[in-house]
């Protein structure tokens, strides 16, 4: 099982950007499919953004598609989002996640490791 730990949350302006990191150990990295999620206070946790395994297909979250970007380095085991053009909806505990299957969906329920959030701040 790999162990993941995200970083590189804090508070950005509206409009800005912010890059996370998340860093992975244990099994290895390249064989996961990995995602971004997001869980707002009182609401339930969102799919944000996923990609397979050697990084050559990404997915998006309509709310996000234009203004985020999730990437791997797999010699570094770690994934990124980087995200622009931020809105105060985007405000939340981000978390990343590895796929159960080494594929990659929307669903949470298909991934089974999770690291313990890194909270985004947005400013208007």
């Amino acid at each position: 099982q790999v162990q993941l730990v995200e970083s590189g949350g804090g508070l950005v302006q509206a409009g800005g950007s912010l890059r996370l990191s998340c860093a992975a150990s244990g099994r290895n990295f390249g064989t996961y499919g990995m995602g971004w999620f997001r869980q707002a206070p009182g609401k339930e946790r969102k799919f944000v953004a996923a990609i397979n395994r050697i990084g050559s297909s990404r997915y998006n979250s309509d709310y996000v598609k234009g203004r985020f970007t999730i990437s791997r380095n797999n010699a570094k085991n770690t994934l990124y989002l980087q995200m622009n053009s931020r809105r105060p909806k985007d405000e939340a505990l981000y978390y990343c996640a590895a796929h159960l299957y080494g594929r990659v969906s929307s669903a949470v329920k298909d991934y089974g490791s999770w690291g313990q959030g890194t909270q985004v701040t947005v400013s208007s």
